[in-house]
């Protein structure tokens, strides 16, 4: 999926990762970036600040700034950050960097894959599902995610890329419910 499909995230994360390419920065933009979504996910004030309507666009600029320099973040984060609060764009900021991810291991030759479970998976099992998706995607560079989904009830959903493989019992009940309504 090319980044122009994934919308305003994706012209930014475009934008972010041509300027790290220009810079030679890549790899310092990426684990950059993951520490920024590691404060994000712990810190419900910078989270606010983020996600907050009632501050300025020059607020978010200044605070958002301020606290990468103080990080020691890099002037590249740094002003790509404050440009998107300067543009009000700011809240996008988890869905950039999920772009700017999405193209790096795209460019990597990674496939990217997502695996839902109804039960949280033991080792084992993790590497038979590991092994099995990267197969289906064809590719030995996967980078996998696995999240739990109680409401699946059994099965897994599978995601690579736009594809997407579900053999949840849920999907299966439902198919089953809407089979019953049409012989009725």
């Amino acid at each position: 999926m090319s980044l122009s499909a994934i919308g305003l995230a994706g012209r930014y994360a475009g934008a972010l990762y041509a300027l790290a390419v220009d810079s030679g920065k890549v790899d310092l933009i990426n684990e950059e970036l993951t520490n920024i979504s590691g404060l994000l996910g712990a810190s419900l004030d910078l989270e606010k600040l983020v996600s907050s309507p009632i501050l300025s666009r020059s607020q978010q600029q200044v605070a958002i700034t301020t606290i990468l320099e103080k990080s020691g973040a890099d002037i590249l984060t740094v002003k790509f950050v404050g440009t998107l609060a300067a543009n009000g764009r700011l809240s996008a900021l988890p869905r950039v960097i999920g772009a700017f991810y999405q193209e790096h291991a795209r460019r990597q030759g990674q496939v990217t894959a997502e695996v839902i479970s109804a039960v949280a998976l033991d080792d084992s099992r993790k590497m038979l599902v590991e092994k099995t998706v990267a197969r289906l995607a064809g590719s030995d560079k996967l980078l996998l995610s696995m999240r739990v989904d109680s409401s699946l009830i059994g099965g897994l959903v599978v995601r690579i890329g736009s594809r997407m493989i579900d053999t949840s019992i849920k999907t299966k009940l439902s198919r089953l419910e809407s089979a019953m309504k049409g012989v009725a």
